[in-house]
């Protein structure tokens, strides 16, 4: 009997490359109007393009520790565009946002203070890094302001004592000390953009004022106890480069927030929102659009 011979193997289709998206210039923005919002001593700096039609739902962007409201040049006139009222603001501290003096609060309880004085009563947040952390405490303590809530590229500020213990092992010693460039962003954008990293080292060099951080503790205890109390409509954006929080990880943030949706972005670092903005874009959006 002739031996049967096997089918030649399908050629490999290439895979999309995910780099592409990495090298789109930062759009035109839409005009937006800055403002000052006093907190007793402390002030809160932000921009607000304002409601395009009467019925317009309102987005409240939270910036990450390396940067300030100066940083979403990829999102402000995308979701404009979309018909939403976008505002983003900077915490004590960092640009247009002096921290004064007297007791720091805390930024769950400015950002309360923020929308309380702009006399807006429910609306949709997306947070990043850090700026993720303050939405948490945000979304835990007043659910009921929420629409909605990203949380990109972030350790969510858990404090369980077995968390701490796997998320500090994921970095060597004197990480915190390396250039921020390393530490936020993830290697694929650092090879195929430096122009666009320059541009957010930019960012980031100019979003302290006077080079100090202000410390704010938060106003809830966040554990993964917490994270199962949620309340609110949560989209989790995770990066697979992230060295801060990688998919694992996002997995098990998605499996205890109850309801809640993930997306991982491919060859993206700890900066979703500059590495991957269009998918981080459609991604928030579409969201935000189940959730009216």
């Amino acid at each position: 009997a002739l031996a049967q011979r096997a089918a030649p193997p399908m050629p490999a289709q290439p895979a999309a490359d995910p780099t592409r998206a990495m090298l789109l210039p930062v759009p035109e923005q839409r005009p937006a109007t800055k403002g000052t919002i006093d907190l007793g001593g402390a002030k809160l700096g932000y921009w607000d393009t304002g409601a395009q039609t009467p019925d317009a739902q309102t987005i409240i962007l939270l910036h990450p520790g390396t940067g300030s409201h100066a940083i979403w040049g990829y999102q402000q006139p995308v979701l404009a565009q979309a018909g939403y009222r976008v505002i983003a603001y900077s915490r004590r501290g960092y640009l247009d946002s002096p921290a004064g003096e007297g007791p720091t609060g805390t930024a769950a309880g400015d950002l309360l203070a923020l929308v309380d004085q702009l006399k807006i009563d429910r609306f949709h947040m997306v947070g990043s890094a850090a700026g993720a952390i303050v939405g948490v405490d945000f979304a835990l303590s007043h659910p009921g302001r929420l629409r909605s809530a990203v949380f990109a590229c972030t350790h969510m500020g858990i404090t369980d004592p077995e968390y701490l213990a796997m998320s500090n092992g994921l970095r060597p010693k004197g990480f915190a000390e390396m250039p921020a460039e390393f530490r936020e962003v993830g290697p694929s954008y650092r090879a195929v953009n430096p122009e666009g990293v320059k541009q957010w080292v930019e960012l980031e060099h100019k979003a302290l004022e006077g080079g100090k951080r202000v410390f704010q503790g938060t106003l809830n205890r966040i554990t993964w106890a917490a994270l199962r109390e949620m309340k609110v409509p949560s989209l989790l954006i995770g990066g697979d480069a992230d060295l801060w929080a990688p998919p694992s990880v996002f997995r098990q943030f998605a499996a205890a927030i109850p309801g809640s949706e993930l997306l991982i972005l491919p060859e993206t670092g700890h900066s979703g929102y500059w590495e991957q903005p269009e998918a981080f874009n459609q991604a928030v959006l579409g969201f935000i659009g189940r959730h009216r």
